[in-house]
């Protein structure tokens, strides 16, 4: 065998760099183009040893990358694809989350087809025996204006101010609320609101002013419901007669009256700015409340309006300028204590109220003013020096008319009725209870008592001045208010005996039969001490006090009058005399030697309750009865005011006035000799007072009373025990079925 070489050479094996580097090849498609150079076509294949033949390397081309390209912009395509898809579905479950929450909103809603518009709360006319309006209870609610009728600027203040784009939206303003949103945003707070004038009516009218979801939701379907059913001027022409604008009063209409004192179609521009500024927050910016916070909130309507070109620049710099609105006191006056007073007896008259109603009163609104001018023009001038903070009074007919009543000197800073719901020990002011008892017993108003001191069980009971007169007549004794001989006569007569009598005259309170009563120690209200000492005014017949005449709905319809009185004798004709008589000496000589009134008889009696607590005078002529008391709330005692001096003080101011130009009468059986001829003579003379034919009272003019007497029946009645002693008096005092 040779060992020549092989055919082609042999091949050393390479190792390292060099055989990294062996099969390293560059070809055209390798190279940069540019320069002139193209790529030349190889002709020939690489020839590689058959021993040595690998797979060639992979190389990218531009095919492989235009591929890659596509394959991106697929994958793009994908997932916009996706992002499509799922916005879809989510959108989906969406509109179906939205119309489940309208299914369930309107699910907690009355039926739509049976939505109404609600009727006009019913609102109280309380009106004087003149027929002028006293006072309203109620929601105060207005007469229904039409757009037409009021002023266009009027409409425009709350447009501007409430609801810029109200001609514009469907019911719900997403503009408005999305305003909202970012100016809250802004504020870190609500500083803005973004409801529609129809959601806003829509909650009135359907809905409570609770601040929830659900019921921003339901007020954002009603409004809808609203635009579909009514057009925009009737929307509006609601709004302004529903919206509340505090104190009670709702609509444009009961606003401007309770406000200006004026109907809505006179008010000013500077007037209807204030109105529209109302109704962000009524209670706080009620003028009679916050004079100055409403006056602001109506500079900001005026620039609205302004800016909407609702008016002009002119004529909003002038309205704030010089502002021509004149807010009227409401609220404060006394007679507002009558009119709560009826208030809490009208279901018991007229049941549930409806409808608004119209009371006619027996009140006197001259005697109303000038009761209370006497009042307060008396405390603001004396209550420093005497301590005494509060004051009532209640004058009335002889037949129980109440003509004038104040339950405290200022309403609006209490409403507490001192006149009607106080109970206040009278003092002095009873004993002339004790003395008709004594009189009924046989006694005579010149029979002689003992005035010295006294003592029951350990009390010793002693007389204002802590002088003591001896024997005195039982005349000088009660007109100088005398203690030791009251305690005396009650002890003599029973003191139970001097409750059946009180009773009798009409006082309904629980009175202690015990010896301290002669002295007024049971507490009673001032409208129950008027109306019992009416039975002397008026010869001795029962009077039950009343202010209801007749009510009537506004369109006529009578729901109450009053039933006549039944002229039940109380006091007989000769004892009427007595008492008369008595009680004319404290006025001439007596406690109350200031009250008087030129040309007329009159009668009453002084009371002081103990440690100065209360000061009392009960007085009255053929023609009015008048009480008046004063002292604390809290039952301090006073600095020495006593019945004597400021009551009188009051009385004798309200009943000069009061028998201003009325004809002169005298105090039934008036008499100065007591013997039997005059007795019997004063019994033939008695007749009952003189009822006043329907439908209401009239003044007393005279005192006269020429009815045919009655027959005498329950002298000794006492009030009905079914409903307890407070039934009967409220029964008695409102004329209900009795």
């Amino acid at each position: 065998m040779g060992s020549g070489k092989k055919k082609g050479g042999r091949k050393e094996p390479l190792f390292g760099l060099p055989a990294a580097l062996a099969d390293l090849r560059l070809t055209a498609a390798d190279r940069i183009p540019g320069g002139g150079d193209k790529p030349k076509k190889s002709s020939t294949k690489r020839k590689t040893d058959s021993s040595d033949d690998e797979p060639p390397r992979e190389r990218k081309t531009p095919a492989s990358r235009s591929g890659a390209k596509r394959r991106s912009k697929s994958s793009i395509s994908a997932g916009l694809g996706r992002l499509v898809y799922w916005g879809a579905v989510l959108s989906l479950w969406g509109v179906i989350a939205i119309v489940g929450v309208v299914i369930w909103v309107g699910a907690h809603l009355p039926p739509i087809q049976s939505l109404e518009i609600p009727k006009r709360p019913p609102t109280i006319q309380i009106v004087g025996m003149d027929g002028s309006l006293l006072a309203q209870r109620g929601e105060m609610a207005g007469a229904n204006v039409s757009l037409k009728d009021l002023p266009p600027y009027l409409p425009k203040a709350f447009i501007a101010i409430e609801d810029r784009r109200f001609f514009s939206h469907f019911g719900i303003d997403p503009i408005g609320i999305l305003r909202a949103l970012v100016t809250n945003v802004l504020h870190r707070g609500v500083s803005q609101g973004g409801s529609t004038l129809t959601q806003q009516l829509a909650k009135n009218l359907f809905l409570t002013q609770e601040r929830t979801m659900q019921r921003k939701l339901q007020e954002a379907e009603l409004a809808i419901w609203l635009e579909r059913k009514h057009t925009k001027s009737e929307i509006l022409e609601l709004y302004l007669n529903r919206v509340y604008f505090g104190s009670g009063a709702y609509g444009v209409e009961a606003a401007a009256q309770r406000y200006f004192g004026k109907p809505a179609k006179n008010v000013t521009i500077a007037e209807a700015a204030m109105l529209a500024g109302l109704v962000k927050s009524p209670s706080r910016l009620a003028p009679n409340r916050n004079p100055e916070g409403a006056e602001a909130r109506a500079k900001i309507v005026l620039a609205a309006m302004a800016d909407a070109k609702f008016i002009t620049e002119a004529q909003a710099q002038a309205s704030i300028g010089h502002p021509s609105y004149n807010v009227k006191p409401v609220g404060a006056g006394t007679v507002n204590y009558v009119a709560d007073w009826i208030g809490e007896v009208l279901d018991d008259l007229v049941g549930q109220i409806d409808d608004s109603i119209k009371v006619e009163t027996t009140i006197d609104p001259k005697l109303q003013a000038v009761a209370e001018a006497a009042i307060i023009d008396e405390l603001a001038a004396k209550s420093v020096k005497f301590n005494v903070s509060q004051g009532a009074l209640v004058a009335m007919t002889p037949d129980g008319a109440v003509r004038a009543m104040v339950g405290g000197r200022n309403y609006s800073d209490s409403q507490y009725n001192r006149a009607v719901t106080a109970k206040r020990q009278p003092g002095s002011s009873f004993k002339p209870f004790v003395y008709l008892t004594a009189m009924e017993q046989g006694l005579t108003p010149d029979t002689i008592r003992q005035d010295a001191p006294i003592e029951v069980k350990g009390w010793k009971p002693e007389n204002y001045t802590h002088e003591y007169f001896g024997a005195v007549t039982l005349t000088h004794a009660l007109a100088m208010s005398l203690n030791t001989v009251a305690i005396r006569l009650g002890l003599e007569v029973g003191p139970k005996n001097v409750v059946r009598t009180a009773h009798r005259l009409g006082i309904s309170s629980k009175l202690e039969p015990n010896a301290s009563i002669a002295l007024g120690t049971s507490e009673v209200s001032v409208v129950e001490m008027v109306g019992a000492y009416a039975a002397f005014a008026n010869g001795g017949f029962a009077a039950v006090p009343h202010v209801v005449t007749r009510i009537r709905t506004l369109d006529g319809k009578l729901l109450y009058m009053r039933p006549a009185d039944e002229h039940s004798q109380v006091i007989e004709p000769r004892y009427v005399g007595m008492m008369n008589t008595m009680m004319r000496e404290t006025l001439i000589s007596g406690t109350a030697k200031k009250a008087e009134i030129p040309g007329w008889q009159a009668a009453g009696k002084t009371g002081t309750s103990q440690d100065y607590r209360d000061a009392w005078f009960i007085g009255y002529t053929a023609n009015l009865v008048t009480g008046v008391w004063l002292g604390n709330d809290d039952n301090s005692p006073t600095k020495k005011a006593t019945g004597g001096g400021l009551p009188v003080e009051v009385w004798t101011r309200f009943m000069r006035t009061a028998h201003e130009g009325v004809p002169v009468a005298a105090l039934p059986n008036l008499q100065s000799n007591w013997g039997p001829a005059n007795l019997v003579q004063i019994s033939s003379q008695v007749s009952p007072p003189t009822q006043v034919a329907a439908p209401g009272p009239a003044p007393v003019s005279n005192g006269g009373y020429r009815a045919p007497p009655p027959t005498r029946a329950n002298v000794n009645a006492r009030p009905e025990a079914a409903a307890g002693l407070d039934g009967w008096l409220m029964d008695r005092l409102f004329g209900g079925n009795r």
